[in-house]
């Protein structure tokens, strides 16, 4: 979870299907980032305001392949 902004355009979108509930996980937040205030149901981790690699995420096609999660030194 980043800004916020594309999760609370999906979010919005799937409420119109009225569906009987609904749930946001989010493996990594970073709050000091959000530009609009987003409810995270189930959250694994808080990081701090840096870039993220590892685990599936990656950086310009790069670290996608770790097998943990790493902050990139600046």
């Amino acid at each position: 979870m980043d800004t916020g902004i594309t999760t609370t355009t999906v979010l919005a979108y799937l409420e119109r299907y009225q569906p009987a509930s609904l749930k946001l996980c989010s493996l990594l937040d970073k709050p000091a980032r959000r530009r609009v205030p987003v409810t995270i149901d189930y959250l694994g981790f808080t990081v701090p305001d840096r870039f993220i690699v590892g685990y599936g995420i990656d950086y310009a096609q790069q670290y996608r392949q770790l097998p943990e999660i790493y902050a990139l030194e600046e």
